[in-house]
Formats: C-alpha cells, sequence, structure tokens
C-alpha cells in the first residue's frame, strides 16, 4: 500500500469524528487534502470550516464548503490535521507546507485535536524532520544565531512566504527529547513568530495509516 493510500485511509477515519451541523477545523497539506475532499461529501450535514492556511481555504470553497473566520467563531469541535512527526505523547512536528502559525491557532481553539498520518510520521525523538521556526524577515540572520546556539543547523527555505508575509527557517539536527521545554525556548527568540513543535497542545487523537489498517491512539 502506498503512502497515498494510506493517507486516505486516515482522512476517512476521520470523518467519523466530524459532528454534524457544526463548524470544524481543517488543517494544512496533503493528507489533509485527502481529508477536505472527503469532507466534500458531508457538505451538507456541517455548517462550515475554518481553514488554517490560503491554499485549504480554496480546496473548501472549490467543493462548496462554506468557511468561517476563526475570529467569528467562538470554538470548534474538532481540528483535523496531518504532521510531519508525531511521538509516542502526541507532541508533534508541524510546518512542512509552512502553515505552521495558522494551524497552531486554529488548533488552539479547538476542543479535540484529531492528527491523521501515515504510520511513518510515528517516531521515538523528535527532529529528523527540521523543525520549521515562522520569522519575520528582518530577523531572519538574529534568530538563525540563536537557533544554532540551541544546537540546531537553522536553513533558510529560500523563496517561500508564509500567508503571513513572513520567512521559515528549517531547523536540522536537533534531538528533541523535551518538545514542550523547546517549544517555549525557541517561542521566546526575538523575531520567531512561532514554531513547528505541537507540544504545549498536542493532539488528543491520533489516526495512524498502517498496511494492516488505520490505528487509534487516544491521548489520556
Amino acid at each position: 500500500m502506498d503512502q497515498n493510500s494510506l493517507k486516505q485511509l486516515v482522512a476517512d477515519a476521520a470523518l467519523k469524528y466530524v459532528p454534524e451541523g457544526e463548524i470544524i477545523g481543517v488543517g494544512t497539506g496533503s493528507t489533509a487534502n485527502f481529508f477536505i475532499d472527503g469532507l466534500a461529501g458531508m457538505r451538507d450535514r456541517i455548517k462550515g470550516a475554518v481553514a488554517s492556511s490560503e491554499a485549504s481555504a480554496a480546496r473548501l470553497l472549490a467543493h462548496g464548503i462554506p468557511l468561517f473566520d476563526l475570529n467569528d467563531v467562538e470554538s470548534l469541535p474538532v481540528y483535523v490535521d496531518g504532521a510531519d512527526e508525531v511521538d509516542a505523547g502526541f507532541a508533534m512536528i508541524k510546518g512542512g507546507g509552512a502553515a505552521l502559525t495558522r494551524e497552531k491557532i486554529v488548533a488552539a481553539v479547538a476542543r479535540k485535536f484529531v492528527c491523521i498520518a501515515d504510520g511513518s510520521k510515528k517516531v521515538a525523538v523528535l527532529g529528523k524532520f527540521p523543525l520549521p521556526v515562522e520569522v519575520i524577515p528582518l530577523a531572519r540572520a538574529q534568530v538563525s544565531r540563536a537557533l544554532a546556539a540551541l544546537g540546531g543547523r537553522p536553513v533558510w527555505r529560500e523563496g517561500v512566504l508564509t500567508d503571513n508575509g513572513n520567512i521559515i527557517l528549517d531547523v536540522h539536527d536537533l534531538a528533541i527529547a523535551e518538545p514542550v521545554r523547546l517549544e517555549a525556548e525557541i517561542n521566546q527568540i526575538v523575531g520567531v513568530v512561532t514554531n513547528g513543535l505541537f507540544a504545549r497542545r498536542p493532539a488528543d487523537i491520533l489516526l495512524l495509516g498502517t498496511a494492516g489498517g488505520v490505528l487509534t491512539f487516544e491521548r489520556n
């Protein structure tokens, strides 16, 4: 079973967590795209969605799913999104698609975070996937030096601007044993908007696509 088939499996499995008549949060990326396409089949049974990126917003609209601004929504029953890596404590690295800031904001409003991923994304220790950090352009060099002082090797993702008009530094060579601590530490660097560690607000439910089917894990 190829990777896209695994993504399709978990995207379909996530649909059962979508409550009828509600506004839901929708993530960004290839796995989230499968979920959006599946959501189109039940668009008449939901009120609409809040998107975590312009790309996801466009895909939702193309399926006729009403969009809501997060500022007009008090809370979301569920947020469904993928991950670039996820550990046993449900902490994640996200931001391969450069939407980490908006993803983190929407996730913070959701009562339940459902992470959908293929089995290769489950790791013992976060950090093999470079950690994305969204940075104010003026602060690129200064933030790079600060990230290097933390033991990482920051690389500017040239040619990429976030939906917020900022740049991405991808931090290589990290072994993240304490994701909650590192998330807070990086966010304290002046010029950082946020980083792709989702540890203070981890997933509540993890759906992993494997050759044997979908494995479901719930955080205690």
